[in-house]
């Protein structure tokens, strides 16, 4: 994939902004009111100190400043926990977008595109990119405006009391902005190679844990495993550097602001004991003084967490380059095309001048024409690589044609249900009823177990301990290749669908269950149901009422 252009990604996140605007600005407010209440707080602290040491005011008479600061106390605590709850709402908004924009290019894709990604890359992409977003949003964005507000108003309130000090805080404010901006133009890039890495790595381990016996076999296990060391090497390196870039930004920040600090309580002290006559410092008194203190920190303390989350930026930008690299392959292809599909016949499958072609020099398909009515079971055979596979996946929507039109039952491909089976069934980690109720949740035992006997899985069943509840895996444990496909299929019986595609359903299984898997399709065409499966199988020929040769680009009847 090519990588995103900079300008498109901050414009992409700035798109990304508009639709949660609402709570985005709900954090600043929020944020706004703990800052002010920080300031009060101050304010109270200074004047309770004041009065009680310099004009020797009894703790009773106190009490009221005393309330006064819980009460601030008890606002800022609220504050703080309303920007949090706001905070998060914004980034889930907008992550729920993302995932939603992937899904939808990944439907759109399809799958015999998608699999030319690596599973662990496209893990990676849904997970942890996706969720490099929250620091971003929840952080980084209203952490921007309380940057500017608060010290704002503390500047404002600083100048009112002293403006010498005022003046010190605004001389030494514009240093951290500057830091964060050089120090950022680094800590982008690194994170942008940060998850170009991890992508790579995830993929590379992942192809290699579901090739282990592959590996095995042929002796490569230790070529495997030393690639895997140095991709993780070469990980391990690049994090450090993005970590020491963000320790070595924060104690660049953490310095200049405790310099200002100092310099700002050095007058101070010096202007109260009197060695200062320059500007106001001859009006110093213990709550001015006291208060100019405890609001310097203050003042630095938005710029100081601003720059904390300035790596959230970086870590947003990297990834939202990664996601928009992947948004923009292939972007939305399908949609655009089965948009302009016309309505055909609801009792037939239609193509017209139908061509495909993965390179431009070698056509799979060309030019080819073919009209399936409702009912029909329809054999396709020839040569392997002859285009069988590819029309199966044309006519299920999982690619669209370079030219040309296919209507499914007067709909576009893949909008009319269908049933599929590919040549290698396909299961999740569960039971087998989990894996049946994939394609019919609301399916009850008794239809599952009817389905199961469909496909001859009845008697296995009942060797079960657990029944429909017994575990499988991803990869079929427990289970021979045959069950595992006659598994697969039985979510066909369940759902009930109109039109179902096979994909060399016999290929690699035993005679008993080839069996089966023809008997289970001679009862799913003598209910009616449309069958398209490619084969070499004699059986599975006298099964059809129609043979299709497909070869050379060709389809002609048999």
């Amino acid at each position: 994939m090519a990588e995103a252009d900079p300008q498109e990604v901050r414009r992409w996140l700035a798109d990304l902004a508009k639709g949660s605007r609402v709570w985005i600005r709900s954090t600043v407010i929020a944020g706004t009111v703990a800052g002010v209440a920080t300031v009060i707080q101050m304010a109270l602290l200074a004047r309770i100190v004041h009065r009680g040491v310099i004009e020797k005011v009894a703790v009773a008479d106190l009490a009221p400043l005393f309330f006064s600061l819980i009460l601030v106390l008890v606002v800022r605590a609220l504050a703080q926990g309303a920007q949090a709850r706001f905070a998060a709402l914004s980034s889930e908004r907008v992550r729920r977008v993302v995932r939603r924009q992937l899904h939808n290019h990944w439907q759109a894709t399809g799958p015999v595109e998608l699999a030319q990604s690596s599973a662990g890359t496209l893990a990676r992409e849904w997970i942890d990119h996706v969720e490099a977003l929250h620091g971003y949003f929840a952080r980084f964005l209203p952490q921007m405006f309380l940057s500017v507000i608060v010290p704002s108003v503390i500047l404002v309130l600083v100048f009112w009391v002293d403006w010498l000090a005022g003046l010190f805080l605004l001389a030494s404010a514009p240093l951290i902005p500057l830091f964060m901006a050089l120090v950022g133009m680094g800590a982008e890039k690194l994170n942008q190679q940060h998850f170009d890495t991890i992508s790579r790595l995830s993929g590379q381990f992942l192809d290699k844990v579901r090739g282990l016996t592959t590996l095995q076999l042929f002796g490569q296990t230790a070529w495997a495993s030393e690639l895997i060391r140095e991709r993780s090497d070469q990980y391990r390196r690049v994090t450090m550097k993005t970590l020491r870039v963000a320790f070595l930004s924060s104690a660049v920040l953490e310095f200049f602001a405790s310099v200002a600090i100092a310099v700002v309580a050095i007058y101070i002290g010096f202007g109260l004991l009197g060695y200062i006559s320059f500007g106001p410092a001859d009006e110093l008194t213990l709550f001015s003084g006291l208060l100019v203190l405890l609001l310097a920190p203050e003042f630095f303390q938005p710029l100081r967490t601003l720059s904390q989350h300035y790596h959230d930026r970086a870590a947003a930008l990297g990834a939202s380059s990664e996601i928009l690299a992947r948004l923009n392959s292939h972007p939305y292809a399908g949609q655009a095309e089965r948009a302009a599909v016309p309505t055909g016949s609801p009792e037939r499958i239609e193509l017209r001048s139908v061509h495909k072609a993965y390179r431009p020099e070698q056509p799979v398909l060309r030019n080819c024409n073919l009209t399936i009515n409702r009912g029909d079971v329809v054999a396709l055979t020839g040569p392997t690589g002859g285009g069988k596979s590819t029309l199966l996946h044309l006519l299920a929507g999982f690619t669209v044609p370079n030219s040309g039109t296919l209507s499914v039952f007067g709909q576009a491909p893949g909008e009319f249900r269908f049933g599929w089976l590919g040549q290698k069934g396909f299961l999740v980690h569960g039971t087998w009823a989990d894996n049946l109720r994939l394609t019919s949740p609301e399916a009850s035992d008794i239809a599952i177990e009817t389905a199961l006997r469909n496909v001859g899985l009845g008697a296995l069943l009942g060797t079960r301990k657990d029944g429909l509840y017994s575990p499988v895996s991803e990869e079929g444990q427990g289970l021979s290749g045959g069950q595992a496909r006659r598994l697969s299929l039985a979510r066909i019986f369940l759902a009930d669908y109109d039109l179902i595609l096979l994909d060399e359903p016999t290929a690699g299984l035993d005679s008993d269950s080839e069996v089966f898997v023809l008997e289970a399709l001679h009862k799913l065409a003598l209910a009616g149901k449309t069958l398209v499966f490619s084969t070499h199988h004699q059986a599975l020929l006298t099964l059809a009422n129609r043979i299709l040769l497909v070869s050379g680009g060709e389809m002609r009847d048999a």
